[in-house]
């Protein structure tokens, strides 16, 4: 059996922990493909594979088969400056990056204002949906604004992502568990409405992009996180339902910590992800 040898891609479509998950996964299947590694920080996917002619065909069908998008940076014992090198993103018209730029500004726009409904509405699930709105929107952001950037840039602004966002997941369970003392019972009736709009939002997102669906995984992607979104939305939604036919403010309090919980753990792996991502380009 012929030597190991490492490789490194940059995958374009991760916005979670979970997301990363799945594409570590998808790769470890493919025969021959050991010790996978994706940093949600900067984006970058690392593997040995004992050949790499016959394997990585195989590894980019499963990965773009999900939903995201590979571009080879190199070997993991290529020269040092390929931590550097910028992976081909002819596909990144500008028409195609305004779209992506709307896209960022429904999320994290959506996100402040649903933060401003859920004081409104009283409603702590409202608030941990707001969060995952300015969650996704902020990795979008980053991942636009940091295609040309080096490993340590990327993985020093992750970094401070992820701990802005742990503030903000920790600032929510915060919030909940002191409610769930005051035992305040949310207005429903306004609850329901902005998780409502916040799927209208959710398909916009993925409709801004449909023209540009051809040749980009990416789009795809979106799709994908459009649809989970949609699914918290709908969590809310239900919760709202729940909340008023039982008259108790606990189903809102539990949807609440879920999404929270679910942030949390994101933001922990971008943490992680970058910390690791800073040591490697330390050792570069």
């Amino acid at each position: 059996m012929s030597a190991a040898t490492g490789i490194r891609y940059h995958v374009t479509g991760m916005d979670c922990s979970s997301c990363a998950a799945r594409v570590e996964g998808a790769a470890r299947k493919v025969e021959g493909v050991a010790d996978v590694k994706v940093s949600i920080a900067s984006q970058i996917m690392t593997l040995d594979v004992d050949d790499p002619g016959k394997r990585l065909p195989v590894v980019e069908q499963a990965v773009t088969g999900l939903g995201y998008q590979l571009d080879r940076i190199g070997a993991t014992n290529e020269d040092a400056d390929d931590d550097d090198k910028i992976p081909d993103l002819s596909h990144v018209t500008p028409a195609y990056k305004r779209a992506l730029w709307i896209v960022v500004l429904l999320n994290a726009g959506y996100g402040v204002i649903e933060i401003v409904g859920s004081f409104l509405a009283g409603s702590q699930a409202l608030q941990a949906d707001a969060l995952d709105f300015i969650g996704d929107g902020a990795i979008s952001f980053l991942g636009l604004i940091a295609v040309g950037w080096g490993l340590a840039a990327r993985a020093k602004a992750a970094l401070l992502q992820g701990v802005f966002l742990a503030l903000l997941g920790f600032g929510v369970i915060g919030s909940t568990v002191y409610r769930s003392f005051v035992e305040h019972e949310p207005q429903t009736l306004l609850m329901g409405g902005f998780a409502f709009v916040a799927c209208i939002v959710n398909i916009l997102a993925a409709v801004v992009l449909i023209p540009h669906r051809k040749g980009d995984a990416n789009v795809r992607a979106v799709w994908l996180f459009s649809r989970n979104d949609a699914i918290g939305n709908l969590a809310v939604l239900a919760a709202a339902v729940v909340v008023w036919w039982l008259n108790s403010p606990w189903p809102d309090l539990i949807v609440a910590f879920a999404v929270a919980g679910l942030f949390l753990q994101s933001a922990r792996s971008i943490i992680r992800d970058a910390r690791q991502d800073l040591v490697q380009a330390g050792r570069s």
